[in-house]
């Protein structure tokens, strides 16, 4: 019974780290878009909504390592990224069982300010370490296509790994609260 819940657990890991990088992937492809556009951090997203319905589900070394593998085939600064996201994460995961009971609108607002902490301070640190980086303009847009993309994301990890914030006093498969 036990070996059956760990199966589960670390198949929904597996779902998780395979959408990550299949975003990744996705975002590597020169599909053609548009220069100068700004996409959404899917990562991010996926990350922090995963992170805010169950916590266990996204272990730190996990956010860690997949946020690093980003960085290196995005040739973005190695491990900048990685240490602000899972920075992030860790204050959402802080969060989580004390915004279990808000709505997703107190949810969206919290994950919002911390997705633009995340990218002011990366911005200020390359800043600092005086890496070229693009305008200003483009960071902010990034940050809201960003912060308007997380809702797809949650109803999309709703619908399809049916990850939802648990009840007050729920408990899981083996007997723990989640």
């Amino acid at each position: 019974m036990v070996d059956r819940l760990l199966d589960r657990s670390r198949l929904v890991q597996a779902g998780i780290a395979a959408a990550v990088l299949g975003s990744v992937f996705l975002s590597l492809l020169p599909l053609g878009g548009v220069p100068g556009r700004p996409g959404p951090d899917a990562v991010l997203c996926l990350l922090a909504a995963t992170v805010m319905r169950r916590p266990d589900l996204v272990p730190a070394p996990m956010v860690a390592i997949l946020v690093f593998l980003e960085d290196l085939l995005t040739m973005r600064p190695p491990g900048l990224w990685a240490a602000l996201t899972l920075a992030g994460t860790e204050v959402l995961r802080d969060r989580a069982q004390s915004s279990r009971d808000l709505g997703f609108w107190a949810e969206w607002l919290l994950v919002a300010i911390v997705f633009a902490g995340m990218f002011a301070t990366g911005r200020i640190a390359l800043g600092l370490l005086m890496v070229p980086q693009p305008p200003i303009g483009d960071i902010a847009a990034e940050a809201l296509v960003t912060m308007l993309f997380y809702p797809l994301v949650v109803l999309v990890l709703r619908a399809i790994f049916g990850l939802r914030k648990p009840a007050s006093g729920e408990v899981d498969d083996r007997g723990r609260r989640l």
